[in-house]
Formats: structure tokens, sequence, C-alpha cells
């Protein structure tokens, strides 16, 4: 019998067929672990975890979506990996399987086959942060949804939106359309979290709704090779498929991270599985709660790993670091002075040990600031000073969300920031400013004011644009000032028009 190659699983996605229903009735006893010990101290195993599931437990919910066409694409990609770093993580097996898992669910320009249009339902999990109804959860949880319900531990359902998401760290951020308040957990610290602590997850495995299982910290730090920001904590507490989005909770009931993957030959738990850190999310999420989109800082640096040969070829004491090959025109990392050749050794004061610690540091720096980065150049350290601009990338601005009449992004627009690549694609000239429109939605709000693909964005309320993060923020200030439409400059061709559209 051949072996099945083993897999990891994002396991949110449970899509629901007929199913039996077996009512059955179990007889729980409390369990007394006795104390181990050992030569130079005892540790304690907690007797029971029952005070704190019962805290913590209403503010944990199982979520439903609803797609009319499970043929749908997918609204965003997910977690891009930096270029020319496809190392199969030691133990994790790329297979077409999982390339095909990836590519049906998230994967950009992908679609997912299925027999024809259909109703199809999906299940995962999420936990309450804020009185007023703020759900976490994974974005590929609602990535697909045309509706989203959230059932309360009370067993009540109620109607969510999307507030906001990001695909590249897979946190979504849901508000549930009540006026009522809510039981909420709050974050803890992540960082002091250690392997061999105790963990409880909680959250709707398979469909069935409140469920706690417990385990320890396997090991920090693990990159499953899903993109640059991987930083997962491992957990051998049993998470299954509709775990995902769920709270890993510390012995203190605080969320320490966000059930999102599992490590799986079969697609059912093995005593790995991998949980986004709080560190990482709650930065995430105060950006979605304030904008409803994230914008990262950017240097402007392809990279690549410095390994023993290429340390003692640039005269550097170990393997360390990030080797800079190339540096984009006019990017922070130019501007600077860094150049093809540097080793990035140390970021914002922060050391960098290996290649993917450097894309988390930049991501997390303060737009604008300026920062210290350390360089190896020439069998010497020196200390450059970029200034942090947001990423001007393609940014894709609510352009598939299925919320029709909800957020201030849902314009309808994916945008590109014009560069040397776009302009020859087009065939737009030097002179030419502003963002390119490289697809409108049907029905959305630019597709009704006759916005084209091919059209630039030149102005957001009258202010010139030349990046999509700076629409963003443009369009997210209109909103917050209670304007109803946005103002925007259009050019097609050699002609320029102003168009107004409805935020709300």
């Amino acid at each position: 019998m051949k072996n099945k190659p083993k897999r990891i699983v994002l396991v949110a996605l449970l899509f629901l067929g007929p199913i039996l229903v077996v009512d059955t009735s179990i007889a729980s006893s409390g369990v007394s672990l006795n104390s181990m010990a050992t030569d130079s101290h005892s540790v304690v195993r907690p007797d029971s975890f029952a005070d704190l599931v019962d805290a913590v437990g209403p503010a944990v919910v199982s979520i439903t979506t609803r797609n009319s066409s499970a043929s749908k694409k997918s609204p965003d990609g997910i977690r891009p990996s930096m270029p020319g770093d496809r190392r199969p993580v030691p133990g994790f097996q790329r297979n077409p399987e999982f390339e095909q898992f990836l590519h049906r669910f998230f994967g950009p320009g992908h679609t997912a086959p299925t027999p024809g249009p259909r109703q199809g339902r999906a299940q995962g999990s999420g936990f309450i942060i804020d009185p007023s109804g703020l759900v976490v959860t994974n974005h590929h949880v609602v990535a697909r949804a045309d509706e989203i319900e959230v059932v309360l531990a009370d067993g009540r359902t109620l109607p969510a939106r999307i507030q906001g998401h990001d695909p590249k760290t897979d946190i979504a951020l849901l508000q549930i359309d009540s006026d009522e308040k809510f039981p909420f957990v709050r974050f803890g610290d992540s960082t002091k979290a250690r392997v061999g602590d105790w963990v409880i997850a909680i959250g709707n495995p398979f469909g069935l709704g409140g469920t706690a299982t417990t385990g320890i910290i396997s090991a920090r730090g693990r990159d499953i090779n899903a993109g640059p920001y991987d930083d997962y904590i491992q957990i051998d507490a049993p998470i299954n498929r509709g775990n995902s989005g769920g709270p890993l909770f510390d012995t203190s009931g605080l969320v320490i991270g966000v059930n999102t993957a599992i490590y799986s030959p079969s697609g059912g738990n093995v005593g790995i599985g991998f949980a986004v850190p709080a560190e990482q999310a709650e930065k995430i999420i105060a950006q979605l709660r304030d904008r409803g989109v994230v914008l990262r800082a950017w240097l402007g640096v392809h990279i690549q790993r410095v390994t023993p040969d290429l340390a003692e070829s640039f005269g550097l004491d170990k393997s360390r670091g990030a080797l800079v090959s190339k540096v984009e025109p006019d990017s922070p990392a130019e501007n600077a002075g860094i150049v093809p050749g540097d080793i990035i050794l140390g970021f914002d004061g922060n050391t960098v040990d290996r290649m993917k610690r450097l894309p988390r540091l930049v991501a997390s720096a303060t737009i604008g600031d300026k920062v210290g980065i350390s360089i190896w150049r020439d069998g010497r350290e020196i200390t450059l000073y970029p200034v942090m601009q947001p990423t001007g990338n393609t940014s894709q601005i609510a352009a598939y969300s299925s919320q029709r009449d909800h957020g201030p992004l849902n314009l309808g627009l994916l945008l590109s920031a014009l560069d040397h690549d776009t302009r020859q694609r087009y065939g737009i000239g030097a002179d030419a400013a502003g963002i390119l429109v490289e697809q409108v939605k049907p029905g959305s709000p630019a597709a009704d004011k006759g916005l084209k693909r091919g059209d630039l964005i030149v102005q957001v309320e009258r202010r010139p644009v030349d990046t999509p993060a700076r629409m963003t923020e443009l369009v997210h200030t209109a909103y917050q000032n209670n304007q109803k439409v946005v103002l925007l400059l259009i050019q097609r061709k050699d002609q320029q028009h102003f168009v107004t559209l409805r935020l709300a």
C-alpha cells in the first residue's frame, strides 16, 4: 500500500452535505493529574480547565458562511512567498494535492472546480474581542462568502459582515449586526509564551459547536512556507476542520493565538497545529478595525538567504542576515543608499538572524519613520536610515467583497501602481501620473459610473494619488467624515473627467 502524502490543511472550511446526527449522552468525570517530580523541581499539572472554559466560552463563536456558487473565485490570494524562496520546510513536503488545495481556495486567478452552480456552505470558528460584537476569525473562513452568520454560545444566530481582512496573514475581522453588548475576551502577550506551556483551544470542529481541547506549545516561530510573514506557534492541542479562526488561550484565559492550520497526512488531527501569534494578529486587527485594510511598510529590496558559502565570500563570520540581490528604483532602500550585495544584519534595533525575519520586521514598521538598518558591506558594518513608505504594489480595494452594502471601500476596483511593467503593458507614457484600474467589478459603484480597465485615477478628493494605499487612506478619511460620495479625477487616453462614487 502506498503511503499517503503528508500535507498542511487550513482547518476552517467544512462544507456541509447530508449528515446523520446521532444523539448521545456522554457522562463526564473529573480526572486528577498527579504532579510530576524531577530532581530540581516539580511541575504541577492543572486538575481542571473547567473554570477557565466557563469564563471564556461565551465569547467563542461558530461561523457559518454561504456562497451562491461554489465556483466563485477567492477574493484574494494567500500569503505570497518571497521571490526565489521555495525551500521546503523540513518534514513538510509540497505535493500536487496540497498545491491544488491552495489554488482552489486561495490562489489569485484560480477558480475552484465545482460540479456547477449551487449553494455552498462552510463553517469555521471565531471569538469576540469587543462588546460591540467585533469577531476575529481567519480570512479563508469568510473569503468566499456571500452571507455570514455567527452562532453564539447560547445558540442564537446573528448576521455579520466583513469589517476587513488580510489574506497575507489570514486574519479577518467581522462585525455582528446587533446593538446588544456581547461577552468578549482579551489578547495576552504571546511573546512570553514558552515551549511547554499549557494552552487551550476552543472552536467548532466539524460543525459540532463549542469544543475545548488542551495541549502544550510544541515550538515557536514555525515557518510552513506559506509566505514571508510565517511565524506560527505550533501546538499539540487537537484542532480539526472547522477550528480555523478560533482562539488559543493561555492558562490565564488570555488569547495568545488564532488557530489557522494543521499538519496532517489525512486531513485529521495528528497533534501538529499552527496558530498566528497574538502579537502579530493584534497589529493586523488594529488596522482592520480602523481602516478596513492593512497598510504595510515597504523597503524595496529583493533578498536571498545567506548560505555558508556566501557568508565566506562576503567575509561574514557565519551564515546570518539577508542578502540584497536587487533594489527597486526610487524605493526607500535605494534612497537610503542600499545596493545589491549588501547584507542586512539588523532592522530598527532587531537582529536579522535569518532571511525570513526581515519581511516581518519591515511589515511591522511605522510608515513615515526613519529606521536604522545595519548593513554588512566591504568587510565592515555600517548603518543606513531609510524612511519607510507604504507598499506600492498591486492593492485590492474590496474588489470582490460580497458585502455589497457594507464598508467604505466597496468600490469594486482592482488597482495597481504605475511601474515600468504596467506602463509597457498598457502603453502608458512616462509622463502620466496616477494609479491604474486593472479590473472593475460588474454591478459595483465604479462600474455604475462607467470606469473601465485601463483608466487612470489621478486624484481622490482633489488630492493626487500614486499608490493604491494612498487612495485607500483618502477614501477612508472621506467615509469617516460621513461623506456619502468620494470625488475622483479620471484620465482616459488624453481626456480627464471627474466622477463621484457612492460610499454607502
